[in-house]
């Protein structure tokens, strides 16, 4: 702790002198020369001047630990020797089964939930004279840390055998039904996995309402009106006119929920810690680098992320050009 403390000096002096005062330099020297070049070939290189520290800090913060990483996956648990790829078949064999089945459940789940309530949200309050507060209690959530949320929905969902008093808010509800008895939400198989996801449709929902909700207002209003004259009804309307419209939002917001799918880590961490069968690869790579000290199966973890992440990446990259040259 005395280390830290002591650094963080340093780094503010970094932070605050030394990184502006090298742009400076940089920027000073490289003007000169090209005032020096002068013509065309001064005009060429200006913007690489001007980009090379920005380009110089993204291959420090992100190629070269990228590159590290995937080297690190072919190596061995301390990392000192050749494992060849003897790590990604671990991550596709024995207990990760069950994590990518995890994965892959809130993969479809959580990305569809959020898509389809949003879309309810957004359409709905969009013709209701209260909306700007409806949506504020949508979007109150998003005031709350994942992690906050997680500590929240903890003590909603927790459990008491039959025959106690019920601490839980969900079970204390459930039970006043008769005959009900009361679910151990976070213990019981399937189960605790839904009730996990649903703690990220609650704390995700409202920024995707509120994105959503400003593509259905830009609508153009002329033509649900002429909808409505040639008799079509609201669902044929939204079909054929809304969702269309909108379905570049729509994408942004369904790529955005999928990558948040795939690293999902503080609602399961705090919630079950992994455990009753919720892990999911995050947290796996979290314990294998962290509890484990193996720094192959975490890297392994970590590159199959980022393989999978990447085409929902180029399609964001593709739909952004597409909006702009519209």
């Amino acid at each position: 702790m005395s280390a830290i403390m002591t650094s963080i000096p340093a780094l503010i002096v970094i932070g605050a002198v030394v990184i502006p005062l090298l742009v400076y330099l940089v920027l000073g020297v490289g003007e000169k020369i090209l005032g020096v070049v002068g013509g065309r070939t001064a005009k060429r290189l200006r913007p690489w001047f001007w980009m090379l520290i920005p380009l110089a800090l993204m291959a420090i913060i992100l190629v070269y630990p990228m590159v590290e990483t995937i080297i690190s996956s072919f190596l061995n648990a301390q990392g000192t020797g050749w494992a060849g790829l003897n790590n990604f078949a671990w991550a596709f064999s024995g207990t990760m089964l069950g994590v990518l089945g995890n994965n892959l459940l809130w993969l479809i789940v959580f990305p569809l939930g959020t898509l389809i309530l949003a879309l309810i949200v957004a359409v709905l309050f969009d013709r209701v004279k209260y909306e700007r507060f409806a949506m504020t209690l949508v979007v109150l959530p998003t005031a709350i840390s994942f992690a906050a949320g997680s500590i929240i929905w903890r003590q909603i969902y927790e459990y008491q055998p039959a025959g106690t008093a019920q601490t839980g808010l969900l079970n204390a509800l459930w039970t006043l039904i008769p005959g009900n008895q009361p679910v151990a939400w976070l213990q019981a198989d399937v189960v605790n996995n839904f009730a996990l996801i649903f703690v990220a449709v609650w704390s995700s929902l409202g920024v995707a309402a509120l994105i959503l909700s400003a593509a259905v207002k830009s609508v153009p209003a002329e033509l649900t009106e002429a909808a409505r004259l040639d008799g079509a009804n609201e669902w044929r309307i939204f079909r054929s006119v809304t969702l269309p419209n909108i379905l570049p939002s729509v994408l942004v917001v369904a790529t955005t929920e999928v990558i948040f799918a795939l690293k999902i880590f503080d609602i399961v961490y705090v919630m079950t810690n992994g455990n009753f069968n919720t892990n999911t690869i995050a947290n796996q790579m979290y314990f294998e680098l962290f509890s484990s000290q193996n720094l192959g199966h975490a890297s392994a973890i970590a590159v199959i992320l980022l393989v999978v992440a990447i085409p929902i990446v180029i399609i964001n990259i593709r739909q952004f050009r597409a909006e702009r040259t519209r």
